[in-house]
């Protein structure tokens, strides 16, 4: 009997010590593990503000399956062209059809089919198309392309909106995991139906600072209500994500473990 397949979910990696923290953490956490696939938020990655294709090329090559982005996906303009033709790195699927890239994707590994899908809150941010809309419409696509397993990593700030999500999509795909806020929620559980959910993740970067940003600019934008330019801060870095073990029908889950480590880099 082989063991049901499992994913590693890393949040959001947060510039060069996000990066360094992932590249030294990863392999003892496949050790450990041994997940099917390993799926990364890379949307703060490059300087805390999107991502450049040296970058994806980077964590692909420590055996990351699939990246998935957020509101920052089109900061580094280079990376453009890229997104269109890479099918293992995806934007929000409900950015508008005519932005560069794609929102959902599959990965295979050991026969079994993982499907990746990606979308933005509607709340606060503007992915110019209604997030439970295109959600519908990408995981049918996905089913029909005969994935075993779904994963929705949804890119929001409001906490309403993914607890909605999770709910709306319980029973229906394996997994429904919030990113974006980059502070660790306490709610990781399998709901009813048998979707694993989290509100937020967290982040991959240092937990000194300000959701990534050194304290004190954040603290100087907060207090003087000035332009401040950020700054991903360098230190005690951090990684969290989760890992979900898929329960034995299609589409579900038997778990969802939250992971918090501290690697020297």
């Amino acid at each position: 009997m082989t063991d049901a397949p499992s994913i590693l979910f890393v949040a959001d990696v947060v510039g060069s010590i996000g990066r360094r923290a992932l590249r030294a953490a990863l392999p003892a956490l496949r050790e450990e593990h041994r997940p099917t696939f390993v799926v990364v938020n890379g949307e703060n990655s490059a300087g805390g503000v999107g991502i450049t294709s040296k970058i994806a090329e980077e964590m692909f090559s420590i055996g990351v399956d699939a990246i998935t982005l957020g509101n920052h996906a089109f900061r580094q303009r280079e990376v453009w062209t890229y997104l269109d033709e890479v099918d293992q790195i995806v934007r929000p699927a409900n950015y508008l059809a005519s932005m560069p890239g794609h929102g959902s994707c599959v990965v295979e590994a050991g026969g079994v089919k993982l499907g990746v899908l990606n979308v933005m809150g509607n709340l606060y941010l503007d992915p110019g198309r209604h997030m439970f809309t295109m959600a519908e419409a990408e995981v049918e696509k996905l089913l029909r392309r005969g994935c075993d397993h779904v994963l929705i990593d949804v890119h929001a700030e409001a906490t309403s909106e993914k607890v909605a999500m999770g709910w709306e999509f319980d029973g229906r795909v394996t997994a429904v995991v919030g990113t974006h806020t980059h502070v660790p929620t306490a709610d990781a559980r399998v709901l009813p139906k048998g979707t694993a959910y989290i509100t937020d993740v967290g982040m991959c970067g240092p937990r000194d600072s300000v959701i990534g940003v050194k304290k004190e600019l954040a603290i100087e934008a907060m207090r003087t209500k000035l332009p401040v330019r950020f700054e991903p801060s360098e230190r005690d870095p951090w990684l969290c994500a989760v890992l979900i073990r898929a329960g034995e029908r299609r589409c579900s889950a038997a778990s969802i473990t939250p992971i918090q480590v501290s690697p020297q880099v």
